[in-house]
């Protein structure tokens, strides 16, 4: 568990929000399957959602204008002290904008932004808002990685653009690295593997972690959702790929609720 009331280092992933077209078929659904709350930030902020648990927020929740023509999509975001200066670095690595630095009321400051290797990722300078206020139990952000199908030039990315260093776990069957920032492993890298279908972009993927991976597969699919991949053991936790029933992808991983690590 690691519950956190300050603002996130920088290079952390800090938060993730899922847009959507129907907040309220996402609310169905992660209201069941994590049980989280929601706080509808009203019209002022384009009536966001704050999802959390135990009064600790996890995650957000936004809805797509009918006019605009974007991939529903869980987004990482990467913590950052200037967001304006990270962008820069971003286009200086050979990285593009999606969203430029935007003020978002007295929350903070963000950015979206796309790696060379195509992988779309947003940016968070902490004001009144840090991000998630709790991680690493079930119901909350576990894990984030990177999955592309140019390795190098995305691992020479972060590295400039974050300082992050990497331990490479690779070996026959798929190339994988943790990334490190200031000697803290804070999240993944990895190669796509080649059966994964040309039409799945480059993306940042978020990782919940839950009690029991197979009942909360179970779950997903009577909520409407689907599996991707089956749940399979790693010895990281029991895994299983699947998607909401607005066709979003995420991954479950199983964890423990015994605190680890309390946030400064």
């Amino acid at each position: 568990m690691t519950v956190r009331d300050t603002a996130w280092p920088d290079g952390t992933p800090c938060w993730a929000d899922l847009m959507v077209p129907d907040p309220r078929m996402a609310m169905d659904f992660y209201g069941a399957l994590f049980g989280w709350d929601f706080t509808d930030l009203g019209d002022e902020a384009g009536n966001y959602l704050m999802c959390s648990v135990d009064g600790r927020t996890v995650a957000g929740i936004g809805g797509i204008p009918p006019e605009q023509d974007v991939p529903a999509v869980w987004t990482t975001y990467l913590a950052t002290s200037d967001v304006d200066r990270t962008t820069g670095a971003v286009t200086e690595a050979g990285g593009s904008l999606i969203v430029p630095p935007m003020d978002v009321m007295t929350a903070g400051r963000m950015a979206v932004a796309s790696d060379p290797a195509g992988a779309a990722f947003g940016l968070w300078q902490a004001r009144d808002t840090i991000g998630a206020r709790l991680t690493n139990v079930p119901s909350a952000m576990l894990w984030n990685e990177c999955m592309v199908r140019d390795f190098e030039t995305a691992r020479e990315f972060y590295a400039a653009v974050f300082g992050y260093e990497f331990d490479d776990m690779s070996d026959d069957q798929y190339t994988y690295a943790t990334m490190l920032r200031d000697g803290r492993v804070v999240g993944g890298l990895g190669l796509l593997p080649p059966e994964v279908p040309a039409d799945v972009p480059p993306h940042w993927m978020t990782y919940f972690g839950v009690a029991d991976t197979d009942s909360a597969v179970d779950q997903v699919s009577r909520l409407g959702g689907s599996t991707i991949s089956d749940p399979s053991d790693t010895p990281y936790g029991r895994y299983c790929m699947v998607a909401d029933n607005q066709g979003v992808s995420f991954a479950l991983l199983s964890v423990t609720a015994e605190p680890e690590l309390a946030g400064a």
